[in-house]
């Protein structure tokens, strides 16, 4: 199997580059005059976005996260790997960490982004739509019930690989990746948790106002 490296390589910078897009940053500051890394968690992502700019920004801000994560994994199409060769899904898989790489260090933006949760979303997309969907619903759910993010982002993360095995994507290469994903949660919300356990977490209203 003959491989373009020229292509190959183009669509790596590529989802990277896709990955980099500071929704958060670039919305906060075109339509409210804030950059919201200098607010609330210093995060560009949409929790951050909520809790300072409000629902109707951030909701934006997580489609744009999302899409380009999904993006960035279509772009294995052009990457000159033959989608029915075994290397296809390794390089869907490079893709999608280089978009969330991207996310949380975006070169349009100070190398300073967010945790890369609503571009996980969107990239597992192009995995497992059942099994995002599910994990999806469950961290809706959690946030609902406990109004911790964080919480909401650990629990979806954790059930995905048995969420994406009970749609029919068993190959144990994706349930290794996505148990990895579930270890990058827990990374990047390491402080979150230290503040969970300390009764300092902050809490978010998905679904109506604070009381």
């Amino acid at each position: 199997m003959e491989i373009n490296i020229l292509y190959l390589l183009l669509t790596l910078v590529g989802a990277y580059l896709l990955g980099s897009i500071p929704s958060a940053v670039w919305i906060g500051k075109a339509f409210y005059g804030v950059d919201v890394r200098e607010h609330g968690s210093g995060n560009a992502g949409t929790t951050n976005v909520m809790r300072v700019l409000g629902k109707k920004a951030a909701l934006p801000v997580f489609a744009i996260d999302a899409l380009k994560g999904y993006a960035a994994v279509a772009l294995a199409g052009c990457s000159g790997v033959p989608n029915q060769s075994e290397g296809y899904l390794y390089v869907k898989i490079v893709l999608c960490l280089l978009a969330v790489v991207g996310h949380m260090f975006p070169v349009f933006a100070g190398f300073k982004g967010g945790k890369g949760v609503a571009t996980l979303v969107g990239a597992m997309f192009g995995f497992s739509v059942g099994g995002i969907l599910l994990a999806f619903a469950t961290f809706l759910v959690v946030v609902a019930r406990t109004k911790y993010v964080s919480v909401g982002s650990l629990t979806g993360g954790t059930l995905l690989p048995f969420y994406a095995a009970l749609c029919g994507q068993s190959d144990w290469r994706l349930m290794v990746f996505f148990s990895l994903i579930a270890l990058l949660l827990f990374y990047t919300h390491r402080s979150n948790i230290q503040r969970l356990l300390a009764g300092k977490e902050n809490k978010t209203y998905l679904f109506g106002k604070k009381r």
